[in-house]
């Protein structure tokens, strides 16, 4: 009998990184659940691609933002678990977020807790509602930034977040591992997306002033953290935890 696919479910993953982490794992063979936050069509045509590279995907609503629907959401993962015949995940990508550009001097407390809601309180306790539903032997991959690394200003809430993220990643790391669930942080460099307006992507001079500070000479694409992701969910690693990957090309070392 052939081992079954594993199936992963990847926050955010209707657009930009987390599309691509949601594609590159369908490549490698995984089944995928991805979670959009308004815009379904973008969801739709994610699932095409991955249905179009062979394997199953469906996407389920859900605002990270607010963890009161969090059980609802669970109760839908269930159901979309029990179409395919699965009561488990394998994997949970923790993908979903938003960028806040502002000085220190100007953050305000409104962007401030929506940082929070989204990239550490929802991240904390989505993780915790969907332990009932990850696979003892799963793995958990927390996305955070190289900006928890290296210091831009205008960043300091957001790589906060991604900070506390990475902390975290290594609490669960312990916590988990008698169930022998590995948790890791992959921290992607700048990424020519449409993240925080598609700064990196659409303006020449950043984008420059990026390549000129990273070791391999360019941006990143989208293609080098999904891949990554993926080579990090293979079997291969599966003996690689508590541990923060960052995925930049090496920028400003």
């Amino acid at each position: 009998m052939a081992t079954p696919a594993p199936i992963a479910l990847v926050t955010g993953g209707s657009r930009g990184l987390g599309r691509n982490t949601a594609i590159a794992l369908a490549r490698n063979g995984s089944d995928v659940i991805l979670t959009y936050r308004s815009n379904r069509t973008e969801a739709d045509a994610a699932v095409a691609e991955i249905e179009a590279a062979g394997r199953r995907a469906v996407a389920l609503q859900l605002d990270t933002a607010k963890i009161d629907t969090f059980p609802a959401f669970v109760a839908q993962l269930r159901d979309a678990l029990a179409q395919w015949q699965h009561e488990r995940i394998d994997h949970l990508v923790n993908n979903a977020g938003h960028g806040v550009h502002a000085p220190f001097s100007e953050t305000t407390p409104e962007q401030f807790d929506q940082l929070v809601d989204v990239h550490l309180k929802g991240v904390y306790f989505l993780t915790q509602a969907l332990l009932p539903l990850i696979a003892d032997g799963g793995r958990i991959i927390n996305v955070s930034s190289g900006l928890a690394r290296f210091a831009l200003p205008g960043y300091s809430a957001y790589a906060a977040m991604k900070g506390a993220i990475e902390v975290l990643t290594r609490y669960l790391a312990k916590e988990l591992g008698a169930r022998g669930i590995a948790v890791n942080t992959v921290a992607p460099g700048a990424i020519e997306t449409d993240f925080g307006g598609g700064a990196v992507r659409d303006n020449a001079e950043l984008n420059a002033f990026v390549a000129a500070n990273t070791a391999l000479g360019r941006v990143g694409l989208p293609d080098d953290i999904g891949g990554a992701i993926a080579s990090l969910l293979s079997p291969a690693n599966r003996w690689v935890n508590a541990q923060r990957i960052e995925a930049s090309g090496g920028m400003f070392l």
